[in-house]
């Protein structure tokens, strides 16, 4: 009897590790109205660390290619992925920067302590000039953060007019002094961030009643008709968002949302970015899927103040928070990018496409040297993490014609807890060229993925895949491309059903016509 139950046993652990490795998709037989917005790829830059200075700017000690101190290799590979928008200046930071301080001869730019990260001196050398020089050399758009926490109405009404008027001012006299003839027009434009929390502890009822107030003053010049963001929401807090809309309705173009992944779930030891098992693997990769039901709560609310979804959901902070690498800052947030996180990038874009129809804009944190980056500096050196190869892979999704999957997935099962192994989004660029990014994130079982293509008479044209061999595997600056794009050929076509056969660990993108 002991014999038969060990076999028995044996039996259904093997038929659990082998059943269910199919997932089954099935393409729209028509053709949806919705548009995947280029914004959703956008990349967020705050004065942390060495984001801006050792990041994006460089001395003259940096013997790299640059222009006005801004190092050219990392411009060119975030225009190879098309970034569309940029945020800058915070981020907590932007609630204590005071913009004139950063503007005219470098020499008589006012310095500060930045509170909120290291308490390092800033020295104001990169301010508003600075950057919209930088958005132009990466042709994207600029996304202002405004101070709200400790700056004035006033204070925030001057630089939109700075920024934007032209015409005859005390304001655009200073701009042209300052070496800008013509308005920059810039559109996006955050009202304040994280005003419940480092943005000045308020409550949901006290900020929209301030951002009512801002906003009256954040005045719309000639070609430049102001995109308002309002500091929404952290997480599941829907009582904010219910606030907002109810108070601020569509007087708002988008409304925010800030979550990111703890591998620990704990904002003090989050865990470490290189060195983690399968548990903390599947923590954050489920705290990354909770993105999903956040943004379905968060817009069904919406939904009741706005129904036909004139307001869009912005996640304009987003990513994987672990600790520090060991022996840096730890107010700098310099952390390794390792294959796991790519797989949660990924989940994460196709999440966003699949909601595309109120989420309308979001911002990775952060772009260079910060949290879950696209680019890590070192003097001369650079690389670009997995991360930034996923931003590679989806920039085909921008502004693409949305085409809503039916997947049914197999699960990945980790101890008693289990979450869906494969995730999905489609989308049919202007060329009538079809993509479909597909994410296993399962560690251990390669998937089927059986793709109905209905009707349409499609045929696959070419494929890249992003993998490796483990979850904790990274680039280092001795090894830059371990983890790259490279083709992808395992599909099968058999009438109009294609088999796409997913390795572990991975992120595949197939192309189709």
């Amino acid at each position: 009897m002991k014999k038969f139950n060990l076999v028995l046993l044996l039996i259904l652990v093997v038929g659990k590790l082998f059943a269910q490795t199919e997932a089954t998709l099935e393409l729209p037989s028509k053709s949806s109205d919705l548009v995947i917005s280029r914004h959703i790829y956008g990349q967020f830059s705050e004065h942390l660390g060495r984001s801006i200075y050792g990041g994006f700017v460089v001395g003259d000690d940096v013997n790299v290619p640059k222009q006005n101190r801004i190092r050219l290799d990392v411009v060119d590979a975030l225009k190879k992925i098309k970034i569309p928008n940029l945020r800058w200046p915070g981020g907590c930071f932007a609630d204590e920067y005071h913009w004139r301080d950063a503007i005219g001869p470098l020499k008589d730019r006012l310095k500060m302590i930045n509170t909120n990260w290291g308490n390092v001196t800033e020295d104001n050398s990169f301010g508003t000039h600075e950057f919209l020089d930088l958005c132009s050399m990466l042709n994207c758009e600029p996304y202002i953060a405004g101070n709200v926490g400790s700056g004035t109405v006033q204070e925030m009404s001057n630089w939109i007019e700075y920024l934007n008027l032209d015409g005859e001012s005390s304001m655009t006299e200073m701009r042209k002094q300052n070496g800008r003839d013509k308005p920059w027009n810039v559109t996006f434009w955050g009202v304040g961030n994280e005003s419940w929390g480092c943005g000045g502890d308020m409550t949901a009822q006290f900020y929209s009643d301030q951002y009512k107030r801002y906003a009256v003053y954040a005045r719309d010049y000639p070609g430049a008709k102001l995109k308002k963001i309002a500091t929404g929401p952290t997480d599941d807090d829907y009582n904010w968002t219910q606030t907002l809309m109810k108070n601020v309705g569509t007087k708002m173009w988008g409304l925010s949302l800030h979550h990111y992944s703890l591998p620990k779930g704990s904002w003090g030891d989050k865990g470490s970015a290189t060195n983690f098992d399968e548990k903390l693997y599947f923590n954050t990769l489920k705290s990354g899927l909770f993105m999903d039901e956040l943004i379905t709560k968060h817009s069904a609310i919406m939904d009741k103040y706005d129904p036909k979804r004139n307001v869009a959901l912005v996640v304009d902070e987003w990513g994987v928070w672990t600790n520090v690498e060991p022996g840096t800052n730890p107010g700098f947030l310099y952390q390794q990018n390792s294959m796991r996180d790519a797989l949660l990038a990924a989940s994460t874009l196709n999440i966003f496409n699949n909601h595309c129809e109120r989420v309308k804009m979001a911002n990775l944190a952060q772009t260079v040297n910060v949290l879950q980056a696209l680019v890590l500096t070192d003097k001369e050196k650079m690389l670009l993490t997995p991360t930034y190869y996923v931003f590679d892979l989806y920039k085909v999704h921008q502004d693409a014609q949305y085409l809503p999957l039916k997947l049914t997935s197999p699960d990945y099962v980790f101890g008693t807890a289990k979450l869906p192994a494969i995730n999905a989004s489609a989308s049919k660029d202007k060329n009538g060229v079809t993509h479909i990014s597909l994410v296993n994130i399962d560690p251990l079982k390669k998937i089927i993925a059986k793709i109905d293509m209905g009707n349409a008479n499609l045929k696959f044209q070419n494929g890249q895949i992003l993998t490796s061999e483990k979850f904790t595997d990274i680039n280092t600056f001795e090894k830059p491309y371990k983890i790259k794009n490279v083709v992808f050929k395992n599909v099968k076509i058999s009438g109009t059903q294609l088999a796409v056969a997913l390795p572990p660990l991975s992120v595949v993108m197939i192309e189709l016509k």
